[in-house]
Formats: structure tokens, C-alpha cells, sequence
């Protein structure tokens, strides 16, 4: 069984709210689960958010929708996805963050197959990212995620749920998926108000009640480059997974 953990919360310190901001006339939290819901092989869909306070609004609206939620350890972000795992049957964990609205169903599908086929413990198209920031996608083995969650002991690791496995390599076969073409100097991740504003005429320009391709979103930005200014001073984050404030 895969299930997939969408992780969200509403208390960023950089755009407060963002996993509730609309694009596409949606907030972006389901902008994200439709996208994911594409993905045949994943059987169940959990949002997991924290405990904090700030996080009720998310709640109320991921379950008034009838989608999955789980609360967890507000710092302990480790703590949060093992805990979320281990109410499932799952066998593989899909790792997606909420900042990811334009995640792309065929990406995720090439990043799982990967690592089925391979028999990997880990797989990503992060490490090296030769993806649009903002096309994140991590998968484990259950004992993988259980391992690192008994064993991470550091706060850092806590906060940030594949550091601890990526920092181990030796103890683990690791996989990446790379793109054809290298898309890293792409930045889709919706983290600064700057992002918002991209996002914002991304989702507009492709009808945003349809889910558009990442062909689609490259070949808009191909006819309008002057959109890629609107938050191209904002440097990508080296591997991605810390690209996320920690109790993200």
C-alpha cells in the first residue's frame, strides 16, 4: 500500500495562511490534493498538520471537504509522519509539502515507479533538484521512515523527516529522479509573497479550475518570460527538503 502525506500548516512565518491563500480559484491546499488524487498508485491521502492553534482553520476545511487529516507533534515533524504512518497499512510513504501547488500527477508516477522498480529505500528528484522548485517528491519504505524516527536524535533531524535518511546514504540504497532538461532555475513553491503573485497569474492564464501540466505551465512561460521576474530574486534552497521552515 502507498498512501501519500501531504505536510501544512498555516503558521509561516514568511506568508502567513498560505496553504488557505486562493489560486485558481481554490485554496492552495486543494489545488494540491487534486493533483495528488491523479496518482493511481496511491491509495490514501493524508494532510498532516500540528497541533498549534493556528492550524484550525486548515482543519475544518480539509475535513468539511471529506479529506483525510492527521495532527501531530507541532516541532517533531519526524514524530508527526511516523505517527500519521503508523495508523495505515501503508508500506511506502509519498512525502509532499503543501507549498507545492502546480505538483505535477505524472512526476510523482515516474518518481514512485522508480522506486518500485529499483527496490530502493528512498527516492526523490531532489538531491541533485533538476526539477521546478516546487515539483518536490520523496518516497520511503515504511521501515525506512520508522528507522529514522526511532533512531534521529538531533532536533534538526526531528524537524526536517528525510534529513536523517539522506545523511545516512551508506545505510540506505537512495534513488533520484532527474529530469531530461535541467528546470532547477524554476521556482513554483509558494513560500514568499512574491511566489504568491507568480502563482497567482500561472493560475490564471491556464484556467485554474483545470490541473495544467508542467509542459503546459513551461510552454506559458516560454510565450511570457517577464512572469519568471516576479520572484526570481528569491534563491532556491541546496536539496529541497530544508527549503521548508522546520514545523512546516
Amino acid at each position: 500500500m502507498i498512501i501519500a502525506l501531504i505536510q501544512a500548516r498555516m503558521g509561516s512565518s514568511r506568508l502567513p495562511g498560505k496553504v488557505l491563500k486562493p489560486l485558481g480559484g481554490k485554496p492552495a491546499i486543494d489545488q494540491v490534493l487534486a493533483r495528488v488524487k491523479q496518482v493511481q498508485k496511491i491509495e490514501k491521502i493524508i494532510v498532516v498538520t500540528s497541533i498549534d492553534s493556528a492550524n484550525l482553520p486548515l482543519i475544518s476545511h480539509v475535513t468539511a471537504h471529506g479529506d483525510s487529516i492527521f495532527v501531530g507533534s507541532e516541532n517533531d515533524v519526524l514524530d508527526r509522519f511516523w505517527q500519521a504512518t503508523r495508523l495505515t497499512n501503508a508500506d511506502h510513504i509519498v512525502r509532499i509539502t503543501a507549498d507545492c501547488p502546480l505538483i505535477d500527477a505524472s512526476v510523482i508516477d515516474l518518481v514512485i515507479q522508480t522506486h518500485l522498480d529499483n527496490n530502493f529505500d528512498y527516492t526523490s528528484n531532489i538531491d541533485p533538484p533538476t526539477w521546478p522548485d516546487g515539483l518536490d517528491v520523496e518516497i520511503m519504505k515504511r521501515s525506512v521512515l520508522e528507522y529514522a524516527w526511532c533512531n534521529a536524535k538531533n532536533e534538526r533531524d526531528r524537524e526536517h523527516v528525510t534529513l536523517f535518511i539522506r545523511e545516512n546514504a551508506d545505510c540506505y540504497r537512495l534513488g533520484n529522479v532527474s529530469s531530461s532538461v535541467n528546470l532547477s532555475d524554476y521556482r513554483w513553491t509558494l513560500d514568499q509573497e512574491e511566489d504568491y503573485r507568480f502563482l497567482s497569474e500561472i493560475f490564471s492564464r491556464l484556467n485554474g479550475h483545470n490541473i495544467c501540466t508542467t509542459e503546459q505551465v513551461l510552454d506559458l512561460l516560454d510565450q511570457f518570460p517577464e512572469l519568471l521576474s516576479i520572484n526570481s530574486t528569491i534563491e532556491r534552497n541546496e536539496g529541497s527538503a530544508l527549503k521548508e521552515e522546520p514545523n512546516e
